[in-house]
């Protein structure tokens, strides 16, 4: 959720216009509301697995601290509070893609792929990089070449992160019968597929900064955090163990944050 709040938040802040900081406040309130209804209906919906896994078992669902209708409800008119605010009080394409983002959550990630592929992270990774588009599209009332690099690499991003977490927790999932790539493909195979997408993250990150919605501050930024974050999942295939695994999941998280982080501050450098 902070990560969610955090990249809207830096996609308002580069968009190329104003917004009165009322109304920013307001979108970043909508995304949250927005992210936090996602949330709520995909602990409804998984109810059952959470049950079974040893990070999710103490959820509020399958403790029945919280009735699922209940849930459900609340989900429900979290997301339409979300959306109907946002265009009400900013414009209508954010809310679209607000509307989206919720219902690609749900439906797509939750509903359709998490239960049946192990490419579930890959494609279903698209709901979580929408913050920065709907921040942008807040200020515009468009979508710009420079959000959709920002979503690329939020993209891009999502599979090694949670591939790292599957790593160490794959007796979770497949007690909860959940087809992610460890369970499925093995632990090696993983390795080299983080590998693969943590090379890649050195140029996607680069983007902003190669169609010049970022200067060389972001740019050198960048570089240096992705070679980190690559070394980290050389880590991982060389060490074969779960201390390298757990380093890469709490490192994708800082590293999504300096990265943009470092596109506020480059922006801010910009303008002064």
């Amino acid at each position: 959720m902070s990560l969610v709040v955090f990249t809207g938040a830096i996609g308002l802040v580069i968009a190329e216009g104003s917004l009165h900081p009322f109304l920013a406040v307001v979108a970043l309130l909508c995304i949250a509301l927005g992210a936090g209804a996602a949330g709520c209906i995909n602990m409804w919906y998984e109810r059952d697995l959470d049950a079974l896994m040893h990070r999710t078992w103490h959820r509020p669902l399958p403790t029945g601290r919280i009735a699922a209708t209940s849930a459900l409800e609340f989900g429900t008119t979290l997301a339409i509070a979300s959306v109907m605010m946002m265009g009400v009080a900013v414009n209508w394409m954010a809310a679209g893609l607000l509307t989206l983002a919720i219902a690609f959550y749900v439906f797509v990630y939750t509903v359709w792929l998490k239960r049946r592929t192990p490419w579930n992270i890959v494609i279903g990774g698209a709901a979580g990089a929408f913050p920065p588009v709907i921040g942008e599209a807040a200020v515009t009332g468009s979508v710009s070449a420079a959000s959709i690099a920002l979503f690329a690499i939020i993209f891009m991003w999502t599979p090694p992160h949670f591939w790292s977490l599957a790593l160490y927790r794959s007796d979770d999932y497949r007690r909860a019968g959940i087809p992610m790539l460890p369970v499925t493909a093995g632990a090696g195979a993983t390795r080299w597929q983080i590998l693969a997408y943590s090379v890649s993250m050195i140029p996607v990150s680069m983007i902003p900064w190669i169609i010049g919605s970022a200067g060389a501050l972001y740019g050198a930024g960048a570089a240096i955090l992705s070679v980190i974050f690559t070394c980290g999942a050389i880590a991982i295939l060389v060490r074969r163990n779960e201390a390298s695994a757990r380093w890469m999941f709490r490192y994708s998280i800082l590293y999504l944050a300096l990265i943009f982080a470092l596109l506020g501050i480059d922006h801010g450098v910009h303008w002064s």
